[in-house]
């Protein structure tokens, strides 16, 4: 029987030491690491992909919330246990919205660990005793609004045409704003890697348009239900829209970052009444831009990239 890969993730050093001593006295459970933040437990469970992550709510650099986000599209067949202090109702009932499978207090980590890991890694929920909880949300649809920050225009393209390519390929449509030069490249680097881009566009799976162009919401919208439709009926069952574009980004580049900002927070309400992922390429930030423009560009994202 193959060992259960679980992955640590407490910012107190004593009580992660405790808890990975707690689960290395099962035989059949191998800790695969330890961290200490939340972005470093988003960036090990894309890498391991473990079968369990035990995860802490009140962490730095990203909440056991928002990293529980990104991790439940990064790796959807780990399984979530939330082991936290935290002991809202609230936050308990958020945690399995957001996909978790169980959830430990803290000061029951001692008697409810294991029982809690064999329960969840059974299907089954575990809530320590003592939580107030009421099962009363169904679940919610995690999204997509990433930001990646491109050292230059061949970055900026490839990660166009890795997003595109995903949903295509995957039978969901794609919208890009881009300007006219790498609209024409991404068509290219499109064909290059086999996407039958031609048989999209005939569908109506596929728009691409100017990044200058003035974006009415309305209009938008009206776009993205179209294209979600042309999916249903090219065969796709509960189509989610890729949506990309440099627009945001440009207009950080020309220093307008309100502006910028104003159109991320439009996205992040498209994304909650809508099945849509979102791409925003910015061009990396110089020495001097690391401040509150900066922050406030990052907090309208799910997941910040580099590149």
């Amino acid at each position: 029987m193959p060992l259960v890969r679980i992955l640590v993730v407490e910012d107190n050093e004593p009580f992660r030491r405790l808890i990975a001593l707690e689960v290395r006295r099962t035989a059949d459970f191998q800790v695969v690491a330890e961290v200490s933040d939340g972005l470093e437990a988003v960036q090990q469970a894309l890498q391991l992909q473990p079968d369990l992550i035990l995860l802490d709510i009140g962490l730095p650099k990203l909440n056991g919330i928002k990293a529980a986000r990104q991790i439940r599209r990064l790796a959807p067949d780990t399984k979530l246990l939330f082991v936290s202090g935290e002991s809202s109702s609230d936050i308990v009932r958020e945690t399995f919205a957001l996909g978790g499978h169980g959830y430990v207090h803290k000061t029951y980590a001692k008697t409810d660990l294991l029982p809690a890991i064999d329960a969840v890694l059974k299907g089954e929920r575990f809530v320590s005793a003592g939580l107030e909880f009421s099962d009363s949300t169904g679940p919610e649809v995690p999204y997509r609004h990433e930001i990646v920050f491109c050292s230059d225009d061949g970055v900026l393209l490839e990660a166009l045409a890795d997003f595109i390519a995903t949903a295509l390929n995957a039978g969901n449509p794609a919208i890009v704003w881009a300007t006219e030069s790498h609209r024409e490249t991404l068509l290219h680097t499109l064909r290059a890697r086999g996407v039958d881009i031609e048989l999209a566009m005939q569908r109506g799976t596929y728009i691409a348009s100017d990044a200058g162009e003035t974006l009415d919401p309305v209009q938008i919208i009206n776009t993205i239900n179209g294209l979600s439709e042309a999916a249903s009926k090219a065969g796709k069952k509960h189509p989610r829209v890729a949506v990309c574009g440099e627009r945001a980004g440009r207009l950080w580049a020309e220093g307008k970052t309100d502006v910028a900002i104003h159109i991320e927070q439009f996205c992040n309400e498209l994304a909650r009444s809508h099945d849509i992922d979102i791409l925003c390429p910015y061009p990396s930030p110089i020495a001097d831009e690391g401040g509150q423009a900066l922050k406030a560009i990052c907090a309208e994202h799910t997941l910040v990239i580099s590149q």
